[in-house]
C-alpha cells in the first residue's frame, strides 16, 4: 500500500535526512531522498519508507509499506515524529524578530524530528550521557545490533522485557560502563513491570513528567529534557547544562568562554514559546 502525503511548508527533508544521517542506526539514502522507518504498532513491527518528492516550500511525500491494518496508526506515528502537523512558518517568523534571525534563515524550514522509538530515545539520552558523539552512536549501535532485531535491513531497539533480563556483564561486554548498565537495565525493569508507562507520559505537563522521571536511577535533567525534546517534542525546551548549547551560544555572541546561565536566560527571553526549535537550530549552527 502506498500514498503521497502533502504538507504545507516550508519543511527542509534534506535537512531532516542530513541530521538522520549521522546516526550509522539508520536507513537513509540521501542522494534518492529517501527514508526507511522502523514502526512499532501494538504488537506488529513493520518498516515504511519516506522519499521526498516535493521542495522546502511545497514538500510532498511518497510513503510504502503500509498496510490496510496498520494504515491509520502508522500514518498518526509518522505525522506525530515528523512533525508534518507543525507549521514552522509561524516559527520561522518569530524568530525572524530576534537575534536568531540568520540562523533561521540558514537553516530554513528545519523540523526537529523525533527518534522513532520512545523507549529507544531514553535510552538513547541515556548512553549518551557524558560521550563523544560518534563513540555515543557506536556504542549504540552495538547494543541494538546484539539485542534489538532486523526487518528489511532496518534496525528496531529491544522492547523493555528484553533489556530487563540482560545482566550487568553482558552490557558491560560491549563497552558500556557498569554504573550505566544499572541505570539501562533498571530503567527497562520499571516500564516491564508496568511500574512506568512511557506512552503514559505523552498525556502529562513538562513538569510532570519530570518529576516522574528523575525519580529514576541515571536520569537527571539534562537526560529529561532531551527525552521531553526528541522523545515527546516538546517545544519550550532549553537544555541549559548542554554544552553543544553553550558553544553555539558562545560563537553566535562571540564570547571569550562560555555563557553562565544568567547570560543564557537573558539571551533567550524572546525564544519562548519555541525555545526547543531555538535550541535545535543553535546546535545545527555549529554542526
Amino acid at each position: 500500500m502506498e500514498i503521497i502525503k502533502e504538507i504545507a511548508g516550508p519543511y527542509n527533508f534534506d535537512a531532516v535526512l542530513s541530521r538522520l544521517s549521522s546516526d550509522p542506526l539508520l536507513w537513509v539514502n540521501r542522494e534518492r531522498r529517501m527514508l526507511k522507518v522502523p514502526l512499532k504498532l501494538h504488537n506488529e513491527s513493520i518498516v515504511v519508507t519516506i522519499t521526498g518528492l516535493g521542495t522546502t516550500n511545497k514538500p510532498k511525500f511518497h510513503i510504502t509499506g503500509l498496510n490496510e491494518a496498520t494504515n491509520e496508526e502508522a500514518l498518526v506515528r509518522l505525522t506525530e515524529i515528523f512533525r508534518w502537523n507543525i507549521p514552522l512558518a509561524g516559527v520561522h517568523q518569530h524568530f525572524l524578530k530576534t537575534d536568531l534571525r540568520h540562523v533561521f534563515l540558514a537553516h530554513y524550514g528545519t523540523p526537529f524530528v523525533l527518534d522513532f522509538d520512545l523507549f529507544g530515545s531514553l535510552l538513547k539520552c541515556i548512553v549518551h550521557q557524558q560521550l563523544n558523539m560518534k563513540f555515543a552512536y557506536t556504542l549504540t549501535m552495538r547494543f541494538v545490533q546484539k539485542f534489538g532485531y532486523e526487518i528489511d535491513g532496518v534496525w528496531f531497539y529491544p522492547d523493555p522485557a528484553t533489556v530487563a533480563d540482560l545482566t550487568i556483564e553482558d552490557l558491560r561486554a560491549l563497552q558500556f560502563s557498569g554504573r550505566k548498565s544499572e541505570y539501562v537495565i533498571g530503567i527497562a525493569k520499571e516500564l516491564a513491570e508496568k511500574q512506568l508507562s512511557l506512552l503514559q507520559l505523552k498525556e502529562l505537563s513538562d513538569r510532570e513528567i519530570h518529576d516522574k522521571l528523575i525519580k529514576l536511577k541515571g536520569i537527571g535533567p539534562w537526560t529529561v529534557q532531551n527525552f521531553l525534546m526528541f522523545g515527546l517534542g516538546r517545544e519550550n525546551l532549553y537544555p541549559m547544562a548542554d554544552i553543544g548549547l553553550q558553544n553555539a551560544l558562545k560563537q553566535l555572541y562571540q564570547l571569550d568562554k562560555k555563557p553562565s546561565y544568567e547570560q543564557m536566560e537573558l539571551y533567550a527571553k524572546d525564544w519562548t514559546p519555541y525555545l526547543s526549535y531555538a535550541t535545535y537550530y543553535l546546535w545545527r549552527s555549529i554542526e
